[in-house]
This record gives structure tokens, C-alpha cells and sequence, in this order.
């Protein structure tokens, strides 16, 4: 393993860089990198709801014909909770979806936005390229996959732990959550250059406060209706100027070595 030098340290925030993608993202020639991600999200997450919503109508359909008449009351109660649990459960699920189908269309707004910051072209391709790499992008969705799955069920079983791990959980979960954030989004810039998975985990924990309030903002981002949709380009072009301003120099020219 090729040894790296340390990301020079910046005075700026996680935050800021977050807060700077709401901007980065109606910069001409950004647009259409933006759109095209967004557009597939907001159709296909459509969609969802409404195959999801038909399905909830049948099972509704179905359990009101088993009740007896006076318990025609509990559809009231039950609707408003039925859909709420499964709009928590297909945003879980359906962002993890995203980040595989939109992880092309990611790579290349980083690209993008490294160049508009930077004023300096990168290697690109041409359309074909893209998709000949298809399988080396995917197979790097599917290594932040299996380091976020064994960790998530870690520390959801807190959750079942009496009072000590439904006390701490939430916060742990909450952490960890900011800190799978800041790997996803982060990691494509690092991706563009090749810098190995390991390294870029690497770099963010020498630079863990603007790390960790990063990948936090855009969790909390996350949870706000209607917002949520334009997160994934905002946090892309956030965390492309980050990796610009703190780890560029230092990781720009690596000497790859196999993982």
C-alpha cells in the first residue's frame, strides 16, 4: 500500500461545504448533471408510491372485510400509521436504490464540479467509457454496502437493549448515519481519482470534524420532506468542493494499489 500524505487541514466547516452545493447546483453546466439524477429519483420514487399505496387499498379492502361493522372505526386509525411506516420504510429502502441506480450520473456531476471549481479538465471519456466502467462504479456501491450493512445491524440491535441501548441508540444511530453520509457522498470524488476505498475512509478520519458535520447536516437535510429530493446533488456538489479544498493535493496523483 502506497503510503499518502495527510489531507491539509481547512478552516472550513462540513456545513458550509453542504450549505455551498444549494448554490453549486444552478451553475451553468452543473444543470443537466442535476437534472437527469432528479428526474429519475422523482419518477421512480412516484411510482413506488403509487404501486405501494394500490397495495395498502387491497390489504385495506381485504382486513375491513374480515371486521365486524362496529370495528369500521380502525381504518381512521390505521391508514394515517400504515402509510407513515411505509414511507419511512421504501425512504430507506429506496435511497439505497438511488445511490446504485444514480451512481454514473453522481460520478459524473462530481467530475463536473471538480472541473468548474478547479478550471481544470479531468481524463474524461467519452458516453461509451462511462459504460464500460459501469461494473467497476457498481462494484463500488456494493463495497460502502457491505460496510454499512454489518454496522447498521450492529447498532440496531441496540435498539432492543432495555434502557442503557434505547437510550444510546438513537445517538449512535445518529452518528453513524452522519458518518455513512459523508462516505457515500464523498466518496465519488475520491472514486473519480481512484483512490481506493480504504484511503478515502482514511483521509475523512484525519479530517473527522468536517467529516462528521457534514455527513450530519445532510442527514438531518434528509429527514425534510420535499428537500430530501434535491439532497443527493446538493451533497455531491458539497462534498466535490470539499475534496477540492482538503484532500486534492494530497490524493490527486495516487499510486493505486489493489484493495
Amino acid at each position: 500500500m502506497t503510503q499518502k500524505l495527510s489531507p491539509p487541514s481547512q478552516g472550513k466547516s462540513g456545513v458550509n461545504y453542504f450549505l455551498d452545493g444549494f448554490g453549486l447546483i444552478r451553475r451553468k453546466g452543473l444543470r443537466t448533471f442535476v437534472f437527469i439524477p432528479l428526474m429519475i429519483n422523482l419518477l421512480l420514487f412516484a411510482a413506488v408510491i403509487y404501486v405501494a399505496v394500490g397495495q395498502l387499498d387491497v390489504l385495506f379492502n381485504w382486513m375491513n372485510a374480515q371486521l365486524p361493522e362496529y370495528l369500521s372505526w380502525l381504518n381512521f386509525l390505521l391508514w394515517p400509521l400504515a402509510v407513515t411506516t411505509m414511507l419511512v420504510m421504501l425512504a430507506f429502502v429506496f435511497s439505497s436504490v438511488m445511490n446504485w441506480l444514480a451512481a454514473p450520473f453522481n460520478g459524473l456531476l462530481a467530475e463536473k464540479v471538480e472541473q468548474l471549481l478547479t478550471g481544470k479538465p479531468m481524463n474524461t471519456g467519452s458516453g461509451m467509457d462511462v459504460v464500460k466502467d459501469l461494473p467497476r462504479i457498481l462494484g463500488r456501491e456494493w463495497i460502502k454496502l457491505k460496510y454499512y450493512l454489518p454496522r447498521a445491524l450492529v447498532f440496531l440491535l441496540l435498539f432492543l437493549v432495555p434502557m442503557v441501548g434505547q437510550t444510546l441508540a438513537p445517538i449512535l444511530w445518529f452518528l453513524f448515519s452522519a458518518w455513512m453520509m459523508a462516505i457515500q457522498y464523498c466518496d465519488y470524488p475520491f472514486d473519480n481519482h481512484k483512490v481506493s476505498f480504504k484511503d478515502m475512509r482514511f483521509a475523512l478520519n484525519q479530517t473527522r470534524g468536517s467529516s462528521f458535520s457534514f455527513g450530519a447536516t445532510v442527514t438531518l437535510f434528509s429527514m425534510i420532506p420535499v428537500v430530501n429530493f434535491i439532497v443527493m446533488p446538493v451533497a455531491i456538489c458539497g462534498a466535490t468542493a470539499m475534496w477540492v479544498d482538503k484532500y486534492r493535493e494530497a490524493y490527486r496523483n495516487p499510486l493505486v494499489s489493489p484493495e
